[in-house]
């Protein structure tokens, strides 16, 4: 078993270039050989991404694995986009908050309306920052899609006092409802009470929620006091005193104004946080007996080597043979040797035989 202990700090450059052309090769032998669609379904698996990690020699149990990686994809593909016809938007911090225009720049590149993809991802990163509390920040938020308008979420989220990570994996073809249970997977080293509003066995507290952000906001701050003089339990990641009443009564003004229908549209409007939904879940639990689930979703371990040394030290030499022969296999399947992918395969034996 592993965990992902959060690590600061970042690739050595002659590795991550070395990341770069290999991940540009896979990418494009994935998408000549199954079609972009199943590369996003590999990112949505938590295994194979961190497999790939591996693959690209970076540390095993590093939470850097995650933003080093798609990092190192998203420089991969670029000139490739339209060959592969895979985009990747965001990144790590400030990045993660390029990815609406970084959408709507290859607006005439791809078949869909970019409205819909930048709606993806941000209705993704608002359900793991703030339907689920599991006491995460968000700090890296990427975006994978294709020119079809299908589309694939990795995103991580960081817990300082602790010093853990935790990465949330979403599938677009999969997502059926964006506020009951829409994850693929949500990978991390702990388990623990949240708040998870998004779980099948929340939906009597969603609509309540919804239900009373359309009540004017005096009748709901009156319920909110009456719960401020209660011993609170300590699996609430917000503390009630960290509730603001005034900040929640402009919030709650905002909300009876525009009466959303549903707990997806309540949480996309603007402002509405954390506590807000927190402070709504309270009341839904504690006032009308609907409690939210506190069961947390995660649980998955992973065991591979790399950039630190283990299980041995990167080996420049093979690695730079290895993107050698990948891109050799992506070439000759371009060309259409009918041996295509077949290409790739002998990398299989090439290894095996030392």
């Amino acid at each position: 078993m592993a965990t992902l202990p959060l690590h600061y700090g970042k690739a050595p450059r002659w590795l991550f270039e070395r990341m770069r052309l290999l991940s540009r090769e896979i990418i494009a032998a994935i998408a000549a050989e199954f079609g972009p669609l199943e590369l996003l379904r590999k990112l949505s698996d938590p295994y194979w991404f961190q497999a790939l990690g591996c693959v690209l020699g970076f540390d095993w149990h590093s939470s850097g694995l995650t933003t080093t990686v798609t990092g190192a994809l998203k420089e991969g593909i670029k000139g490739i986009e339209k060959e592969t016809g895979v985009f990747i938007a965001g990144g790590k911090g400030a990045a993660s908050r390029k990815t609406p225009s970084e959408i709507e720049s290859v607006g005439d590149k791809i078949d869909v309306d970019p409205a819909r993809l930048v709606y993806a991802s941000k209705m993704s990163a608002k359900v793991d920052n703030t339907a689920l509390q599991d006491g995460y920040q968000l700090y890296h938020h990427v975006f994978v899609f294709t020119a079809a308008g299908s589309w694939s979420v990795i995103q991580q989220g960081m817990r300082v006092n602790d010093r853990t990570a935790r990465r949330y994996h979403w599938l677009g073809e999969a997502v059926k409802d964006f506020v009951d249970e829409p994850h693929s997977a949500i990978c991390s080293d702990r388990r623990e009470e949240v708040l998870n509003m998004v779980a099948h066995e929340s939906a009597d507290a969603r609509e309540i929620a919804t239900n009373l952000s359309k009540e004017k906001p005096e009748a709901v701050l009156k319920e909110l006091k009456n719960i401020q003089n209660l011993a609170m339990p300590s699996r609430h990641h917000i503390e009630m005193a960290d509730i603001n009443p005034k900040y929640l009564n402009k919030v709650l003004l905002k909300t009876y104004d525009l009466r959303p229908n549903n707990f997806e549209q309540l949480l996309s409007v603007e402002g509405v946080g954390p506590k807000t939904i927190r402070a709504l879940s309270l009341i839904s639990e504690l006032v009308y007996g609907k409690a939210p689930s506190y069961k947390d979703p995660v649980r998955f371990s992973f065991a591979h080597g790399g950039k630190d040394g283990h299980p041995y030290p990167v080996d420049r030499k093979t690695y730079d043979k290895t993107i050698e022969v990948m891109k050799k296999a992506v070439e000759s399947a371009k060309i259409g040797n009918k041996e295509k992918i077949d290409a790739v395969k002998r990398l299989v034996s090439h290894f095996e035989g030392g």
